[in-house]
């Protein structure tokens, strides 16, 4: 199951795209503890796509998830930016700068992908689905 949204490049839009993969993930029966990460990480991925890089040529930008086989794999994508998206490691004084460090510790694994002008940076995440509430691995165990 897959999700894409086109958001306008403004900080409004990482509320809406909080809440949007939200109710989709609860839709589609994820556990509750997957659902925070996973929005947790779209905020910090579209935070810093609307800090550092500009916004795709329609003005907008695009957020997308997709889950299966208890995975989910979120990417926000954009126009681009004068640097590469990377973890930063900030001293403990620094206001910022922790965005893909957090993305780096939840997620499994994560990236950057380039297609012409469109950079997307993208995270696979754990998220199993319930099952009359348990997570699905633990009641097929016992």
């Amino acid at each position: 199951m897959s999700s894409v949204v086109m958001l306008p490049y403004a900080l409004s839009s990482v509320a809406v795209a909080r809440q949007r993969l939200c109710t989709d993930l609860q839709e589609w029966g994820v556990y509750a503890t997957a659902i925070d990460d996973a929005v947790l990480v779209v905020s910090e991925l579209l935070s810093n796509a609307l800090r550092h890089a500009r916004p795709l040529t329609s003005g907008m930008v695009r957020v997308a998830w997709l889950w299966s086989d208890d995975h989910v794999e979120v990417a926000v994508s954009d126009g681009g930016a004068a640097t590469e998206p990377r973890a930063g490691r900030p001293t403990l004084s620094s206001l910022g700068g922790r965005g893909l460090g957090i993305v780096e510790y939840v997620a499994e694994s994560w990236g950057v992908r380039h297609d012409g002008e469109t950079t997307t940076v993208w995270a696979v995440l754990p998220a199993p689905h319930t099952v009359n509430g348990q997570v699905a691995a633990f009641k097929e165990a016992g």
